[in-house]
Parts: structure tokens; C-alpha cells; sequence
């Protein structure tokens, strides 16, 4: 109807039609009534999107912590396995030999426990970098929701954010009046 294809004053040549007009009339008043629905909870568009950005901040710190201690164990796994065969070896040309060795075993496990903890420590840092920016990005969006209406209109879209219910029900009341006045209008 509100696409212009009828043309105005043509009344109902039966009962029948009657009923099927108002069908129609009523189909078409709820599509435009969902549409304008999803076009006034900009706010819950808005905080919706910012807990996407936080769950996916919170999954890309879990999967960083975990990469950044296997490969911690990885590292650590290779220094011991490197540290028993340079103790073995030292076990058979001797004590002196063996002393080194150790020594140079544990400091070879020793360097490789650091460069596993500061891997995982770079691996939280950049998680909660991610995690901060989800949330800052989360606070501007709902930001330009709450200052970037022009003033004329601020409350009234501020009012139809905070009540969507009323704000529906009053939108879905003028349509209906339009839809009313345009298709039985006054002779």
C-alpha cells in the first residue's frame, strides 16, 4: 500500500475484498513496524557489537596464553632433552666434564624457562591490549549513539532508546492513522 501501486479512493467491491484489503493493510503495517523496531535500538545494535568485540578479545587472550605456553613446554622439552645428552656425555669422559656439563645444562633450561615465561607474558599483554581496544571501541560507538543525534531531535531518540516499548506502540498508532486516512479518505 504505501508503495503507491493502488491507486487512492478504491473501495472494496465486496466483503470479501474487504477482508482481504485489511489482511494486507495489516501485513504490510507489521513489516514497517519491525523495520522501524530495528532502527531505533541502536543502542542494543551498539552494546550487542561490543560484547562480540569483548568475547572475541577473551578468546584471542586464551588462545595466545595457550600458544605461548606450549610453546614454552616445547622450548623447555628441547632444553632438558639437550641438557641429559650433554650429561651423559659427560658422565663418561669424566668428573670434571660432568660438572660443566650440568652447569651448562641447567643454564640452557634456566634461559629457555624465561624465554617461555616472557613469551607468555608478551602473549597476556597483547590480549589485553585487544581486550582494551573492544572496550574502548564499545564506549565510542554507544558515545556517537548518545551525542551524535542533533540536539532538536536528542531526547526523542534518547526517550525511544530507553522505552522502545512506548516508542513502538505510539510509531505503530500513526502508522496505522496514515495507513487509515490514506486508504479511506474523506468525501
Amino acid at each position: 500500500m504505501t508503495d503507491g501501486t493502488e491507486p487512492q479512493g478504491r473501495g472494496a467491491k465486496g466483503p470479501e475484498e474487504l477482508r482481504r484489503q485489511i489482511e494486507q493493510t495489516r501485513s504490510e503495517l507489521g513489516e514497517t513496524v519491525e523495520e522501524l523496531a530495528g532502527k531505533v535500538d541502536v543502542k542494543g545494535r551498539a552494546m550487542a557489537r561490543a560484547a562480540d568485540l569483548r568475547d572475541r578479545a577473551g578468546a584471542m587472550t586464551v588462545q595466545l596464553r595457550s600458544t605461548a605456553a606450549q610453546a614454552g613446554h616445547r622450548v623447555q622439552e628441547r632444553a632438558t632433552e639437550t641438557g641429559h645428552k650433554v650429561q651423559d656425555r659427560a658422565a663418561r669422559t669424566g668428573h670434571k666434564v660432568h660438572d660443566r656439563a650440568t652447569e651448562a645444562g641447567h643454564k640452557v633450561h634456566d634461559t629457555a624457562m624465561r624465554a617461555g615465561h616472557r613469551a607468555q607474558e608478551r602473549a597476556t599483554g597483547t590480549g589485553r591490549t585487544v581486550h582494551e581496544k573492544a572496550a574502548r571501541a564499545g564506549h565510542d560507538l554507544e558515545h556517537r549513539v548518545e551525542h551524535g543525534v542533533p540536539q532538536p531531535a536528542r531526547p526523542l531518540v534518547m526517550a525511544a532508546v530507553r522505552h522502545p516499548g512506548p516508542a513502538l506502540a505510539i510509531g505503530a498508532a500513526v502508522a496505522l492513522a496514515v495507513v487509515v486516512a490514506w486508504r479511506y479518505p474523506r468525501r
